[in-house]
């Protein structure tokens, strides 16, 4: 059953899309990695030019996840000498 479903580019997609709205319940850039692969991934299947196998698709889609965390990081993440200063408390009135 899973090897027919992770064959069709459809389900890749969808999978994006929940992860993406995983990300919006969560947010942190947790999860627009893996849904960015996914949707990558569903490309690849639709238009051709995913490897057969599950065991290729599951291996594009992490590499896909991981070029899109590490491209997330570069341009989203903590800049090289930022730091967060609080100036106020939660519990001051």
């Amino acid at each position: 059953m899973w090897h027919d479903l992770m064959s069709i580019w459809w389900v890749w997609i969808v999978l994006g899309f929940a992860l993406g709205v995983l990300e919006v319940l969560a947010p942190g850039y947790i999860f627009l990695g893996f849904a960015i692969g996914a949707v990558v991934t569903g490309a690849l299947v639709g238009i051709g030019l995913a490897p057969a196998g599950v065991a290729a698709l599951l291996f594009t889609f992490a590499v896909a996840s991981l070029l899109a965390w590490l491209g997330l990081r570069r341009t989203m993440g903590v800049r090289k000498g930022q730091v967060k200063i609080w100036d106020k408390d939660i519990n001051d009135g």
